[in-house]
């Protein structure tokens, strides 16, 4: 392993004797996936704010306990309770406790508070090029691929690590030759797509990459030419529910595929899957666990996090209101503090819409009502939900999610 003199001063505890410790993780996972050096990282993402259990807690409370704090730019993924409406919050008082602990004690290293799946919206956006240190899966594939930023799959405790440090092992997606595509999936007869259903087509892509992939990167072509960033981010987040899926290639959309060539550098890859309107049809009907007419008992947007542009688009619907179920809404403290300063957070809520921040809906105990099936717009909140909360899902369009959380039943727009 080449260490560098940082490095050795960081090992022999010059910089105190919680970045020592988590150097020391950061080598042995360097060594174990064959990594020979360490590169500096610009930001890191925790995904461990999230409680899981006692050894989530004690991990974070022993670097608190060195007086340890974060070398560079560090966000902060979902964690149990939104602090800023701890109201919110109906689960067990003791997990919900030890749940705002673990948040508060990142806080302590010097982490920032945004608590979101989607660093990506803040004003910590990453750069072209930038190593990162990123957890969360979603927020993984976003990075890699729509932003061209480089981080591997980190998972709990070794995010934290490279957040002390600073430092990420130089393998897998950090080298430029293990970014290009490794099969094709192709999407036919779709380019002239609405915006509308535009989302819809890039979660069936999402679900199709991850299913057939696996880990593999896979090139995209034919997506709609209204393609939005929010639809990659969540068909990058339905890529990563179903599969070990870390980057994709969106060709002629995202930066490191300007054309077919370029993402596969210039190698012959298989065609995996193809896609036209009726297999996606397919895909999205397979995603729910109800059919049309099923009553409903809440909606549920927002997973990953909603952007700004997702809540103008929410905003243009509200004349929909009265709603018969409850409308849940997971959003970012950047997204919030917007919506607060426009006044829209006082017209969603008397719209009778939640909105939810610092967690998600589908990991902690916040939706009232679950006797009836969810509707959702959401293809991770709909893969995810029937296991973390044992209800039934329906899948569609925003506008169909409306329309169903105004009529209590699933209808399509």
């Amino acid at each position: 392993m080449e260490l560098t003199q940082d490095d050795r001063e960081m090992l022999s505890g010059t910089h105190g004797s919680a970045a020592a410790d988590a150097l020391g993780l950061v080598l042995r996972f360097a060594e174990a996936v064959g990594a020979e050096r360490l590169v500096d990282c610009a930001q890191a993402h925790v995904d461990g704010c999230l409680y899981h259990g006692q050894a989530s807690l004690d991990f974070v409370e022993r670097f608190v306990a060195q007086q340890g704090r974060v070398r560079v730019p560090t966000t902060l993924n979902v964690g149990s309770v939104d602090l800023i409406h701890p109201e919110l919050y109906i689960g067990e008082a003791e997990l919900g406790a030890a749940g705002k602990r673990l948040m508060e004690a990142h806080l302590e290293l010097g982490c920032t508070p945004s608590f979101t799946c989607a660093p990506y919206q803040t004003l910590l956006r990453p750069q072209l090029g930038d190593q990162l240190a990123w957890a969360e899966s979603n927020a993984i594939v976003f990075a890699n691929s729509v932003i061209g930023a480089r981080t591997n799959r980190y998972g709990d405790f070794i995010d934290l690590a490279c957040a002390l440090t600073g430092r990420v092992p130089d393998y897998g997606l950090h080298r430029s030759e293990n970014r290009l595509a490794g099969a094709i999936v192709e999407i036919t007869g779709l380019e002239n797509a609405t915006a509308d259903q535009a989302g819809g087509i890039a979660v069936a892509a999402g679900l199709v990459v991850g299913r057939e992939c696996g880990d593999t990167i896979a090139a995209i072509t034919g997506l709609p030419a209204a393609t939005s960033e929010d639809d990659l981010k969540a068909l990058g987040a339905a890529a990563a529910s179903s599969g070990s899926v870390a980057m994709f290639h969106a060709v002629g959309l995202t930066p490191e595929a300007p054309d077919l060539e370029t993402a596969t550098g210039g190698r012959n890859v298989p065609v995996v899957a193809r896609l036209d309107a009726g297999e996606v049809a397919a895909v999205l009907n397979r995603l729910g666990t109800v059919t049309e007419g099923a009553p409903i008992t809440a909606a549920a947007l927002g997973t990953p996090h909603f952007s700004l542009s997702e809540f103008e688009r929410l905003l243009a619907m509200l004349d929909l209101a009265p709603f018969a179920v409850p409308v849940y809404v997971n959003t970012g403290r950047h997204e919030w503090e917007r919506l607060c300063a426009t006044g829209n957070a006082a017209r969603l809520e008397q719209a009778g819409v939640t909105v939810v921040v610092d967690t998600c809906t589908y990991v902690t105990a916040i939706i009232r009502d679950l006797s009836g099936a969810v509707m959702t717009n959401s293809g991770k909140w709909a893969y995810y939900a029937p296991g973390n909360l044992g209800v039934d899902v329906a899948f569609g369009t925003l506008a169909d999610t409306l329309l169903s959380a105004k009529a209590g039943r699933v209808v399509r727009a």
